[in-house]
């Protein structure tokens, strides 16, 4: 399942893991990056919590986490090669997994064509 949020983050859900990023939208929006710092593995956040925060050529910026849950796994390549979210942003630039609190959560958030008609 994709769903989105209105702050551009994007959420593949699986098995009650969602893997987080930044939409393209936000992407082209924030430039390009040369800086992510990421959450540790374990770390609880609730929702609307600081998750990640991202350095671009422009300004600094903060990831918000769209759910409450655990950090299951973060994307190392990313914080190694901060470009990887400008290339791929919702492919190989996810930020981190996130083992929700509440699954169902997730049906608050936007749908595909909603986002789209969002930053249309």
């Amino acid at each position: 399942m994709l769903k989105f949020t209105e702050d551009h983050e994007w959420l593949a859900i699986e098995g009650g893991v969602a893997t987080i990023g930044v939409t393209q939208h936000a992407a082209e929006q924030l430039g390009d990056l040369v800086f992510v710092d990421l959450p540790q593995v374990g770390a609880v956040i609730e929702k609307g919590g600081v998750a990640a925060t991202v350095e671009s050529v422009k300004a600094a910026s903060d990831v918000y986490c769209p759910l409450a849950g655990e950090i299951v796994a973060v994307n190392e390549d990313i914080a190694n090669d901060p470009s990887l979210v400008n290339r791929a942003p919702q492919g190989d630039g996810w930020f981190f997994k996130l083992r929700l609190a509440n699954p169902d959560d997730a049906n608050a958030l936007l749908e595909e064509a909603a986002y789209l008609t969002l930053i249309g």
